[in-house]
C-alpha cells in the first residue's frame, strides 16, 4: 500500500494524465506545491515500486497497478468532497477538510460514507429534514 505522501502523487498524477494527456515532474511540482527534486525523488520510489514507469526527461506513464490506484484515490476525493458538500460544511472549507481526513479514513468508512451519500442522494425528504435540523441547530 502506497504511503498517504505516495498517495498525493498518484492522485494529482492520474489528475494531471487524465486532464491534460500528460504529467511532467514540473506540472507535479506546481500542483502539489513543491520543489521539482521532491517530485523527482518520489517519482523514482513510485517507479521502483511499479506505480509508474519514469525515463528521465522523458517523462512519466502510469501503470495498470498505478492506474487503477489514481482513479479509487480520485474517486475517494470527490466522494468526500460530495459527502461534506451534502451534509452542509461550508464551500470554503471542504477542499482543506479532505486533504486533512482522505488518508486517515479506510477504504470501509469510505464505502460506508458512500452509502450515506447515495441515501441522501435518493431521498429529498431525508435531506431536507437534515437541513431543518442544521437550521434549528443554527438557530439555537
Amino acid at each position: 500500500m502506497p504511503t498517504p505522501s505516495m498517495e498525493d502523487y498518484i492522485e494529482q498524477i492520474y489528475l494531471l494524465i487524465d486532464n491534460k494527456g500528460y504529467a511532467r515532474v514540473s506540472d507535479i511540482a506546481d500542483a502539489l506545491s513543491v520543489h521539482p527534486s521532491s517530485v523527482t525523488k518520489m517519482v523514482q520510489k513510485l517507479d521502483k515500486d511499479d506505480y509508474l514507469v519514469y525515463e528521465k526527461y522523458r517523462g512519466l506513464v502510469l501503470t495498470a497497478k498505478g492506474t487503477k490506484i489514481g482513479k479509487r484515490l480520485v474517486f475517494r476525493h470527490e466522494l468526500l468532497e460530495q459527502f461534506l458538500n451534502i451534509i452542509g460544511v461550508k464551500e470554503e472549507n471542504i477542499y482543506e477538510d479532505v486533504e486533512g481526513i482522505e488518508h486517515h479514513l479506510s477504504w470501509d468508512s469510505i464505502d460506508r460514507i458512500g452509502d450515506l451519500v447515495q441515501l441522501f442522494e435518493d431521498n429529498d425528504e431525508l435531506l431536507k429534514s437534515l437541513r431543518d435540523i442544521q437550521a434549528k441547530n443554527e438557530n439555537d
